[in-house]
């Protein structure tokens, strides 16, 4: 009876926040997609662009092998996620992706270092360039970049990996779209400084989307609020629940890039007694989930009148 019991509640409460849940499978065969397509890209656009000597093409390389690494990591995170806790690590290693998501925001940072530096070189002595041969390669990177990209697409909401995955693949559509249009120019203008400024715009790009990666990610390694939960709106949502006097010493933090504990002490009145103290956590526990909380730690307090008007 006991077993039954149990396993009916784990599968009510799996299903609860299912609709929060990564589709893992789907997720994992999209960055394995998504790496070998980009990795392949990045051979052909860096070989050419040392053969044409064009920065943007080289720096979109660059750009683009920075993302295989970052799928790679993030892929291997995703992994590590599903490893299960054990004594030295009683969590896990869920908070794999969180440290990932800050290196990938560090070696972004790192590249448009070195992007910026050569393209000002570029500037005061621009080299002749191929516009048709930049357009061509460009056009490919488009596609490649636009098809991994809507791999990620239907799970970008659920985990800042994901979503990093897919915002720096639009990126790269985006970045990619401006390099055909730069060679055409360069083809037709002979304008061959454009190739240096687009690498400068490059650099730009990747700023812009790294800059909300690295808050994100610092705020998490920090062990700070995630940035969809409010505390305040918790505390509320939890003091309605009947039962509920009181609800402080609330802490929420990430426990990896998708899911959130948190720690909190209730208060309920004297005279309850112990099996209304577990009605109260599991309804509790059950109102977090909704506000995408899924491991919380309740501590149960009994109202004290001393205690009220010191408020402890």
């Amino acid at each position: 009876m006991e077993h039954a019991h149990s396993h009916q509640h784990s599968h009510s409460h799996s299903h609860s926040h299912h609709h929060h849940a990564v589709d893992v499978k789907q997720v994992n065969r999209a960055f394995v997609i998504g790496i070998v397509l980009n990795f392949i890209f990045v051979i052909i656009e860096a070989l050419v662009g040392l053969f044409i000597h064009s920065l943007s093409l080289l720096s979109d390389a660059g750009h683009n092998l920075a993302d295989v690494a970052s799928l790679s990591m993030s892929l291997v995170a995703l992994r590590l996620m599903k490893v299960k806790a054990n004594e030295k690590y009683t969590y896990g290693y869920k908070k794999t992706t969180i440290l990932v998501a800050l290196l990938n925001a560090a070696i972004l940072l790192i590249s448009i270092g070195a992007i910026g530096y050569e393209a000002i070189h570029r500037l005061i002595a621009p080299e002749p360039l191929p516009g048709k041969t930049i357009s061509i390669v460009a056009a490919i990177g488009i596609v490649i970049n636009t098809v991994t990209a809507l791999l990620f697409f239907r799970n970008k909401e659920s985990d800042l990996n994901i979503k990093s995955a897919f915002l720096h693949l639009m990126a790269d559509a985006i970045v990619s779209a401006g390099l055909v249009i730069g060679g055409i120019i360069i083809f037709y203008t002979h304008l061959f400084w454009i190739d240096a400024a687009l690498s400068i715009i490059i650099a730009a790009v990747i700023l812009f989307s790294t800059w909300q990666l690295l808050k994100d990610s610092l705020r998490l390694s920090l062990d700070g609020v995630p940035e969809n939960i409010d505390v305040n709106d918790v505390k509320k949502h939890v003091a309605k629940i009947s039962g509920v006097k009181e609800f402080h010493h609330v802490h929420i933090w990430g426990l990896s890039t998708t899911e959130n504990a948190l720690t909190g002490h209730l208060v309920v009145d004297k005279d309850t007694d112990m099996a209304s103290i577990e009605r109260i956590k599991h309804e509790v526990k059950h109102e977090l989930e909704h506000l995408h909380i899924n491991h919380a730690t309740l501590e149960v307090e009994m109202e004290n009148t001393s205690c009220e008007r010191q408020e402890c």
